[in-house]
């Protein structure tokens, strides 16, 4: 067979070296073509890292195996002889940057694994990384550079599970360098100033939250196919809200780096909140903030109170009922009583009407009066597949359940109003229930009844409460949202956060951890990334909300909710990547298709695979991830 001249750029000899130029034939396999590359250059040291990246073609030819001719590389190929892990500027969700080695060859899916494994941690399929914000800065600002945490030194772990000494991964506790990043990675970080806070993007419109989305990486190709160099910043962040197994005592920088991210979101206005949460918010942040400031470990010394705090964050996948229990729930519960029932319609001046109300099942039925319920009921609504939010003030005794019905026109909005904390908080957890198609008869019933009503109680103002701090030594307008720099001033935050703060000053740092990201997940747009869409037969541009287990189609010209789908009764999903369509099919011969506006098809297909692939995860399994049925589910066509 003819040989033929391959010219090859070796990374490390510099900018200005000249290609070196090996003597090949087409069935020469490319661990071939790499010996004699590192032959030709004479320089001893440790190559294993190395490999060939085809510049024109945009991917690396890993399979040390296959010919050339295989390959398809001929004479006019630019290959590049490169390191495979490279040096990458990482962004957290606390604000911390740290300069790593992340590998440029492996599916992002994968180097987002192996970046957890080295900051220990968990369920690494939750994060991904995305391109950051790009930031505009003034000339003043120019000079002052951010601060980098340089671990490059320390090596990527090859164990699954890393073996832990004195509280932190042996791989941190080699220097006292590396001791002090985990200790950063492992705790809050102080309030931002206002001034910063006000300096950083917020969306301003539904619009705009469609534009974060449309940043993240591409799970299934690597990040040199996706043009990012040595060096760059990219950041980490949870992608997927189904937040599981989470172990206070083994997940120290993840609960933390969690909390920070839903902080950020809540200050940034990334999800909307009330005012009254706000204040909430803003207060245990303040306790988080004292209590990790009193003593660095503190982290640690909530772990007496696993158990409940564990209770108090439902992140488990709902206890098994034993056959006793089962029995006893063989007649499932009801709830009945007067609750006044509102359903907006257009041009309409009627309010709030009382009716007899009974709740069976996944149902809501309504009467004019009791004795009127032994009969037909004037309206039946099934809550399977509906949207619920909470529409409460506290102080105001107003407790309102806002209710979005699914029909066949689209969703029916109605709200139901309560006359106080007990009767909302049942109501609210059967409704909850009842919108995933649960009965008041599952196991997690009572437990959401009492969180509704431990968040109703934090609320609640407490005068007999000494408020002992004084203005001096809190930073009010820290600790919440901008929008209210400019509605209210620090002097008339500071009481109502004070006030928020007694009921929850004895948490421990876990638990009040815990707490925050409980009322984050509690908050009616939790989890929901935007997208702008067109679906199919449409003339107009709408929003679609993906969630972990629905689909919300969003009218982008008033924000409504107009259709909502359930991830349980799809039955089947595909992309036409010819013309950039996604198409699904849903129980009931109900079909979509919708064509991306500003993101990549690929994206939110990612997005719905990856939700399903978060389903598959079960208590029985190992931890051993499954990464070919995850690229199976968001690959498509490119799946590996």
């Amino acid at each position: 067979m003819a040989a033929w001249d391959l010219s090859i750029i070796v990374d490390d000899l510099g900018p200005d070296s000249p290609p070196i130029t090996i003597s090949v034939t087409s069935d020469l396999h490319i661990g071939g073509v790499i010996f004699k590359v590192v032959e030709k250059t004479q320089a001893k040291r440790d190559w294993s890292d190395y490999g060939l990246w085809w510049e024109q073609k945009q991917r690396w030819l890993l399979q040390t195996a296959w010919t050339l001719d295989k390959c398809g590389v001929h004479a006019d190929a630019k290959l590049i002889f490169s390191p495979q892990h490279k040096p990458l500027r990482l962004g957290l969700p606390n604000g911390t940057t740290l300069r790593m080695h992340a590998s440029f060859s492996a599916p992002v899916f994968r180097t987002v694994l192996n970046i957890c494994k080295v900051l220990n941690i968990r369920h690494p399929e939750e994060l991904s990384l995305l391109r950051p914000v790009e930031e505009k800065k003034k000339k003043k600002d120019q000079k002052s550079e951010e601060e980098i945490y340089d671990i490059t030194d320390v090596p990527l772990t090859s164990a699954s599970v890393p073996c832990l000494y004195n509280g932190m991964p042996a791989h941190f506790s080699d220097s006292p360098k590396t001791e002090a990043v985990y200790k950063m990675l492992s705790a809050s970080q102080p309030s931002p100033a206002p001034e910063t806070l006000a300096k950083l993007y917020r969306p301003a419109s539904i619009v705009d939250k469609t534009h974060i989305h449309t940043r993240w990486l591409d799970s299934s190709r690597s990040l040199m196919q996706q043009g990012v160099q040595e060096n760059d910043k990219l950041w980490l962040r949870f992608k997927y809200y189904t937040l599981y197994d989470l172990e206070p005592k083994y997940d120290i920088v993840r609960l933390t780096q969690l909390y920070e991210q839903a902080r950020w979101a809540i200050l940034l206005e990334d999800i909307d909140c009330t005012e009254e949460e706000m204040m909430l918010f803003g207060a245990l942040q303040y306790h988080i903030g004292k209590v990790s400031q009193s003593d660095a470990q503190a982290l640690t010394s909530g772990l007496e109170d696993l158990d409940s705090a564990l209770q108090s964050l439902e992140v488990k996948m709902g206890a098994e009922s034993s056959a006793n229990d089962m029995l006893e729930n063989m007649t499932a519960p009801e709830l009945n009583d007067y609750l006044k029932i509102f359903r907006p319609k257009r041009l309409t001046l009627k309010g709030y009407k009382q009716y007899w109300c009974k709740f069976k099942d996944t149902s809501i039925s309504y009467f004019k009066s009791q004795e009127e319920s032994c009969g037909e009921p004037i309206q039946q609504m099934n809550l399977k597949g509906s949207e619920v939010a909470p529409d409460v003030n506290v102080a105001g005794q107003k407790f309102c359940i806002k209710l979005l019905v699914p029909a066949p026109e689209g969703m029916n909005e109605v709200y139901l109003r309560c006359d106080n904390e007990r009767q909302y908080a049942q109501w609210m957890a059967a409704c909850k229930l009842a919108s995933k198609g649960l009965t008041m008869a599952d196991s997690s019933f009572d437990n959401e009844v009492r969180s509704i009503q431990t968040f109703l109680s934090m609320q609640r103002s407490n005068p007999g409460a000494q408020v002992a701090q004084s203005d001096d030594s809190i930073n009010t307008l820290s600790l919440v949202s901008p929008r209210y720099h400019k509605k209210y001033k620090a002097k008339q935050l500071t009481p109502r956060i004070l006030e928020a703060y007694q009921n929850v000053a004895q948490l421990s740092l876990t638990a009040a951890i815990l707490k925050f990201l409980q009322i984050w997940q509690a908050l009616p747009d939790f989890g929901i990334s935007y997208f702008m869409v067109r679906f199919k037969g449409s003339r107009k541009d709408e929003v679609l909300g993906i969630a972990n287990n629905r689909l919300i189609r969003i009218d982008l010209g008033v924000g409504d909710v107009v259709k909502t789908w359930r991830y349980n009764t799809m039955r089947q999903w595909n992309v036409n990547w010819d013309i950039r369509q996604v198409a699904i099919e849903f129980d009931g011969h109900i079909n979509i298709a919708f064509a991306c506006v500003n993101a990549d098809c690929k994206t939110v297909h990612e997005y719905i695979g990856g939700y399903i692939f978060m389903s598959t995860r079960g208590r029985d399994q190992s931890d051993t991830l499954n990464e070919e049925l995850f690229h199976k589910l968001t690959g498509g066509h490119e799946a590996l």
